[in-house]
């Protein structure tokens, strides 16, 4: 795919990591993915790593910071674009939502908030200023999808159809419920039921997907470079993924597609 000019409102934008150890996640996602990365001092939130593909200078891809203190845990969180930060806020208490981070404006880079859902999945609105988002997605090495593991489907629906607009459409890609969430015909997100498999207690949460050309290769790899498999490689309809744990434990999954994707989710 071309690399992106603008994300529409309700779309994924970005995705950031919070690391204990930046340094060692610096040397894990350039080695599993090929990403380059440089550093933003940002004011009173310290540095912010930009990771980026085909060099320094290359697109955006992903973002991390160091995590505050000890009692947090490691994590990527997903962020949704949006035109209005207050009203999506909003949006998201009137629902049942939370905001657990304030506005705040990072550099130049754009305006962010934190949020968690009824089920507290945490999850970001983005406001851009010169960072647009991911400069490219939906190719190797980059974001392709985003997915909600929620124990209350039901529940998820109502939420992100009053906070997004969302509208949940049924797939059949596993033997439980799947939802693709849907702008338009445009096909946005993804939500998996967390059934009796999951363990007791797991909290409902977001995972990233990240395109890989060989999902077995790249799973192999990641545990090489310290990485733990929670899925292991599996097929379903459009594509071969699984789900791994970084060195810090923060959750990712890795997806080689088997179709076109931008044609399983509804080419715009």
């Amino acid at each position: 795919m071309p690399e992106v000019t603008a994300f529409a409102p309700g779309h994924p934008s970005w995705a950031e990591l919070a690391s204990p150890d930046p340094e060692g996640s610096r040397r894990f996602y350039r080695g599993l993915f090929g990403w380059y990365s440089y550093t933003l001092t940002v004011g009173d939130l310290g540095d912010y790593e930009v990771f980026t593909l085909g060099g320094v200078k290359g697109p955006e891809v992903a973002g991390m910071q160091a995590l505050a203190d000890d009692s947090e845990t490691a994590s990527w969180t997903c962020y949704f674009r949006t035109d209005d930060i207050p009203a999506t806020l909003a949006a998201v208490r009137d629902a049942g939502g939370l905001e657990t981070v304030e506005p705040t404006d990072i550099a130049n880079l754009g305006r962010m908030a934190l949020c968690s859902d009824p089920e507290g999945a945490d999850f970001a609105l983005w406001y851009p200023y010169d960072l647009k988002g991911a400069g490219v997605v939906d190719e190797p090495s980059a974001m392709v999808w985003v997915e909600l593991a929620a124990r209350d489907i039901e529940r998820a629906r109502r939420f992100y159809g009053e906070v997004f607009g969302w509208r949940a459409v049924d797939r059949d890609y596993y033997d439980s419920v799947y939802t693709h969430w849907k702008v338009g015909d445009w096909a946005v997100a993804g939500m998996v039921s967390m059934d009796e498999h999951w363990p007791p207690g797991h909290p409902s949460h977001w995972t990233p997907f990240f395109w890989v050309s060989d999902c077995d290769e790249s799973a192999a790899l990641a545990v090489e470079l310290g990485a733990r498999v929670r899925i292991p490689p599996t097929d379903i309809k459009p594509c071969r993924f699984c789900v791994v744990t970084d060195p810090t434990g923060a959750r990712l999954g890795l997806v080689t597609p088997t179709t076109d994707v931008l044609a399983e989710r509804g080419r715009p």
